[in-house]
């Protein structure tokens, strides 16, 4: 199987508390500083599921770059797009097997229509990323790839991503794909709305719903579910239901967002 996905590859510091942050004082932590970004999670798990993965993406020229690039090579996975910039730098805070994030995405919203090669979407998915329709250029990079990715037959899925950042220019965008599959938390599915579309509603514990069945979550011990959605996407689309709950279980037993 081939697979593309096209959005963000970032640098995921991660930090994971046994008790919550108290303002003006200190916490002791357990901190890494990995390769993310939702559309290069999902291909680097898509990578180590067998799949032959291509990441698309505009990344810094700093040696943040250098380093995220080498990362996401190390997993498989081919990694192209314009170089030029500033890495973008999420922070995630995991405690109680929950996270929250505080993003930034750098140069990565840059990506242009023009900075694509058709070449690189002959594949039998496409993946985009829901942050990837949030902004121009890159919204229209997004469209661009997926008419590509359509010219050479191949599918179209989405990860909604964020349900608080849904608005109406973001539901037009994503009616304009047409995605074949969108990946969303039902809360996500609600800020969207109407949409002909293949659901996959991503339940957290429990597990997955897609075709009106209920999949239930793989046991896993849980350290940091940052990435467990991008894990269980890729799953899903390199071999189906329990493949993806089983990538996402694998991803919560350990820190970070790449396997």
């Amino acid at each position: 199987m081939r697979l593309t996905t096209l959005g963000d590859l970032l640098l995921d510091v991660i930090v994971r508390l046994d008790d919550p942050l108290v303002p003006g004082d200190d916490r002791m932590a357990e901190t890494r500083a990995v390769a993310g970004g939702q559309a290069a999670n999902v291909a680097a798990w898509a990578g180590a599921l067998g799949a032959d993965a291509r990441f698309v993406g505009r990344r810094g020229d700093d040696a943040a770059g250098e380093i995220v690039a080498r990362a996401l090579r190390a997993h498989g996975v081919e990694v192209v797009g314009p170089v030029s910039g500033r890495t973008g730098v999420v922070v995630s805070i995991a405690s109680d097997g929950d996270r929250t994030m505080a993003s930034d995405r750098g140069s990565a919203p840059g990506l242009a229509p023009q900075d694509l090669d058709e070449a690189w979407f002959d594949c039998d998915v496409l993946h985009l990323s829901g942050y990837s329709l949030l902004r121009e250029p890159i919204s229209l990079a997004a469209v661009a790839a997926a008419r590509s990715t359509r010219a050479h037959a191949g599918l179209v899925a989405v990860d909604v991503s964020t349900w608080s950042l849904v608005d109406e220019t973001f539901r037009a965008r994503l009616r304009e794909l047409a995605p074949d599959v969108v990946f969303a938390t039902e809360r996500e599915q609600e800020a969207v709305g109407e949409l002909d579309t293949r659901w996959v509603l991503k339940r957290g514990a429990n597990g997955l719903r897609v075709d009106g069945r209920d999949y239930p979550a793989a046991p896993t011990n849980v350290v940091d579910t940052t990435g467990a959605g991008d894990a269980l996407a890729a799953g899903f689309l390199v071999g189906g239901p329990q493949l993806g709950l089983e990538a996402a279980a694998r991803c919560c037993a350990r820190m970070g967002a790449m396997p």
